[in-house]
Order: structure tokens, then sequence, then C-alpha cells
């Protein structure tokens, strides 16, 4: 083998493990001695922009860590936490979401472009028989040459191929945003209810303060009230309530709040806002609860 061939092979062998090691590095899962930290590296927060839940000091990252710990501690597996927040928030939870479509694409062409070069190498390097005879027939001198042309040609299309689908992903990533999920609120929203329904209320309530300041909305009030009477603030719940009833005086859920949140700010005043629920809202799914807390 020449000089020139067994460079040409080098070359190639080269750019295949540079490949390999830039997949193995970028698809191994990072070691941090935190495990909960070791999870939400790879969560991207939703109210951050570029940030991952790990790093992020927003009220959503926060109670996004404190999910991922209560189901350590539960013992459940990174993989499974990973899934049960994309199963509630979509593929854009992660920070480095599957490749798929077009980005799939960008991940298979230098792989198969690498490897049809080494298969190309392989041919142009170890000649078959038949090529070896028509060599000698023709002369080793020509069919050398025109081998190491092709060789170097060939080198030449698989780099430039290479380089081409690097532009196209760092074209891809411009154009399409980066760091936040479709829908931040909703992200907050989901998170606030499953803390309620593991009756972490104070934390419940932060997250509906922090969706009302980016979308005022008189559902997700009226939510921060019922977290805030079930925290024990009843005094919070009121004021919070009254700001819905007084765009809406007679929503069935404000009155309800209201009138259960008086039982401990105004007690006197109190039955009489839960017989105006009964009023607003006779088929109520609390209105057997609230009748029978009137009779008694």
């Amino acid at each position: 083998m020449s000089w020139r061939r067994l460079l040409g092979a080098l070359v190639v062998a080269a750019l295949v493990a540079a490949a390999v090691a830039g997949l193995l590095r970028s698809s191994a899962p990072a070691r941090d001695a935190d495990p909960v930290r070791a999870v939400t590296q790879g969560l991207r927060c939703p109210a951050c922009q570029g940030e991952s839940v790990a790093d992020s000091q927003s009220p959503i990252a926060a109670a996004m860590r404190q999910a991922a710990a209560e189901q350590l501690a539960q013992g459940r597996s990174p993989a499974e936490i990973r899934r049960w927040f994309v199963e509630r928030y979509g593929d854009d939870v992660l920070a480095d979401p599957p490749a798929r479509g077009l980005s799939l694409l960008l991940w298979a062409v230098p792989a198969l472009a690498l490897l049809g070069a080494g298969a190309a190498a392989v041919r142009t390097l170890r000649p078959s028989r038949r090529r070896r005879s028509v060599a000698a027939a023709a002369g080793r001198a020509r069919v050398g040459a025109a081998a190491q042309r092709v060789w170097w040609v060939s080198c030449a299309g698989v780099m430039v191929l290479v380089a081409a689908v690097a532009l196209a992903a760092d074209r891809l990533d411009l154009a399409q945003p980066q760091g936040r999920p479709a829908d931040p609120v909703a992200v907050t929203l989901q998170l606030a209810r499953d803390l309620e329904r593991n009756q972490r209320y104070d934390a419940a309530a932060e997250l509906y303060r922090e969706a009302l300041r980016d979308r005022p909305d008189d559902g997700v009030q009226l939510r921060l009230a019922f977290a805030l009477l079930r925290a024990g603030d009843a005094a919070g719940a009121e004021r919070t309530v009254r700001e819905v009833l007084a765009r809406s005086p007679d929503s069935p859920d404000g009155l309800l709040v209201l009138g259960l949140a008086q039982r401990s700010t105004r007690p006197g005043d109190a039955p009489d806002t839960l017989r105006r629920f009964l009023t607003v809202a006779p088929r109520h799914p609390a209105a057997p609860e609230i009748r029978r807390l009137l009779g008694a």
C-alpha cells in the first residue's frame, strides 16, 4: 500500500472515530452526585429562556424539582420521571427532544455518508482479482493513478456533504424558537393541580400566582383562592375571590369560596353568602354538602 493510500485510510478512520466519539459523548447521561439535579438537568424550564429546570430559580422550576425529588423518593427511575413529565407537558419539556423528521435526517446523513466512504475506501484500497488483472493488462501505473483520483474525489465529496448537513442543521436550529414549550402557563397550571392533589397547597398557590402574572384569568384566580383556603389562609382567599366577584357577582365558585372563607373571617356573614350560592347554583356538585353544613 502506498503512503498516499495509507494517509487516506487514516483520514477516513479519524473521521469515523470523531463521529462515533461525538455521538457517544452527546448521548451519554450526565453524572451528578445530586440525583434530583441529574434528572432535572435534562428538563427545560417552561418559564425561562434556555435554562434547565436544575439551574432555573423560577417558582415553576422549583416545583418541578420538588416533583422529581418526590418521585425519586418513591423509587421511580430517572427515565420514568422524565416520561412522567413528557406525558403531561409534551416532548418540548425535554432539553434534548427526540430527533424526528428533518432533525432525524440531519443525524442520519453524516453517519450514512461516513459508512459509504468507508466502503468506498475498502473497495479502492483492495481491488478485486478482476480489477487487478485489468490493471496488469492496461498498466499498473495508470490504473493506480485513476484509483487515487477517484479516492480523493470521494473523500472531498463526503466532506462537502457533511459540511452541508451541518450548515443545514445550524440554520434549522436558528429557524426554530429555542428554550420555551408551546404554552408555559399550561405547564404551570398542570403542576399546580398536581401539587394540590398532593395536598401541597402553599406551593400550588405560588404557582397559580405565577400563572396569573402571565395570564390574568378569573378561573385561575378562583383556583388560587381555593388553594389559599385549603392552605389555611382564609383572609387571603377572601381578598382574592372578592376581586373575581367584583367582575362577576353571581360566580357560583366565587360565592362558594367566599362563604367558606367567611366562616373564619366573618362568621356572621357566611350563612347568607352560602345561601346565595345555593340560589345561584342549586345543582352545583358542592350544593349537597353546603346544605348539610347550613342545616347543622
